[in-house]
This record gives structure tokens, sequence and C-alpha cells, in this order.
């Protein structure tokens, strides 16, 4: 585990699995309305905590300690396709021991991130981690705190590229294809996650139900922002 404040940058926990690919030739930017409001309370308090659920962004870094505030980062996605992970069970499926990875990852103190940056990561996140993981977050997050996820709809397609989310300015993102090499394939075949699912909104309040409030953002590109508070 380790921090960037506002003049530390050493080392990441996310930092023993390799970046995501950073030879993408396109990127891409779009406008976000739940980082808007993430940005007026990053602009209203000093040294808040805040939980990045990605590779290393170098960019999102100098955003968030320009302001005052501690960064993690973690890329929980990376981590799901650990081999190690997998097991079968009783009929032969190969399955995730999401105890197993709860114990190596999202390890931090309970009540300790004023803000939590989940990205599209539920979408990509193996069906059985999804759950266990928002629960997770919940106990590591602060009464009051803000957790950003961004869900596909239906529109989207199960071949939908996998982005990575750099914070550019208040309410800007740049998108980062993501690719790296699957379980099972060869170092050198880096390709982008398939979508795992697409949440209807009564699954995505479900998901979040023991959260204090959720609300919806609609988007034009196939994508449903959500802001929830702890």
């Amino acid at each position: 585990m380790a921090t960037v404040s506002d003049n530390v940058m050493k080392f990441f926990r996310s930092s023993s699995h390799p970046a995501a690919d950073s030879a993408v030739p396109q990127k891409l930017s779009r406008r976000s309305s739940g980082m808007g409001e993430i940005s007026r309370l990053l602009n209203s308090q000093e040294g808040l905590c805040i939980l990045d659920m990605g590779a290393t962004s170098a960019s999102n870094i100098r955003f968030f300690t320009g302001k005052g505030h501690k960064n993690y980062s973690e890329d929980l996605l990376r981590s799901s396709l650990d081999p190690a992970l997998r097991s079968q069970d009783g009929a032969g499926n190969s399955v995730v021991d999401s105890k197993k990875f709860l114990q190596e990852n999202l390890v931090y103190p309970n009540a300790q991130f004023d803000i939590v940056l989940c990205w599209n990561l539920p979408d990509y996140l193996e069906e059985s981690l999804v759950k266990p993981t928002i629960d997770r977050l919940w106990s590591m997050m602060k009464p009051g705190g803000y957790l950003l996820a961004f869900f596909h709809t239906r529109e989207a397609g199960p071949d939908s590229t996998c982005y990575r989310y750099h914070v550019t300015d208040k309410d800007m993102l740049e998108m980062q294809e993501v690719k790296f090499a699957l379980p099972g394939h060869p170092a050198s075949e880096k390709q982008s996650p398939r979508l795992q699912r697409v949440f209807n909104n009564r699954h995505i309040e479900n998901l979040f139900r023991d959260f204090s409030s959720i609300k919806f953002f609609l988007t034009r590109d196939a994508i449903r922002e959500v802001l929830v508070v702890r």
C-alpha cells in the first residue's frame, strides 16, 4: 500500500502491476457531471483522502495532490485476473476466490476515504467479486463520503472499449484504452477486457443499497454516471 501526498511520490500499491498500455495512439475526452460534483468537494475542503481505482495515473496524482489532498491508487481489475485467485468448484467450473481476493486487495482501515473513484470497475470485474468489493469500499469510506462509478447502458454492446480515466480539469476526463494480457494468453497478446454485464437502474440501486443516497447522471455515450454517498 502506498500514498501520494503533496510532497511524496514514492510507490503505489498497484506498482507491482504494469500500468495500462501507454502507447495508445488515440486519447478521447469526455465531460463528467459526477466528477464536477466531486470537484466542488475537492475545492471546498482540504486534506481529503482519495482512492483511485485504476492503474497509476500521473494526471490524477497532479490534480488531487495539487489541491492538497492525499491519493491512493489500486488497479483492482488487473489484480482480479491473477491466476492464483482461481480454483475449480464442485462442478469443475473455474471460479475466483473472493475471500482471498479481499485478503490481498483493498487492505485499508475502516472509514479512511472521503472519495472513491470506482470508474467502470463493476462492469468489468468478475461477477462474484462485484458485491464483496462494493461492501468493502463501504466500510473503507467515511460517513458522507462520495463514490463515483460509471455503468454501461444496453446500447454499449459487449465489445465496448474499457477505458482508464484521467482527470484533466474539474469536470473533464481523458479516456485511455486499457489493454493487457488476459489469463491464459501470452504476455504479447494484449487486449481490452471484455464487458462482463450491463446493470439496469434497479440492479445499481441494489448494489449500493447500504449507502445513504444515490444520484444518476445520463450521458450521450452509453454510460450512466452514478454518484453515491456513504
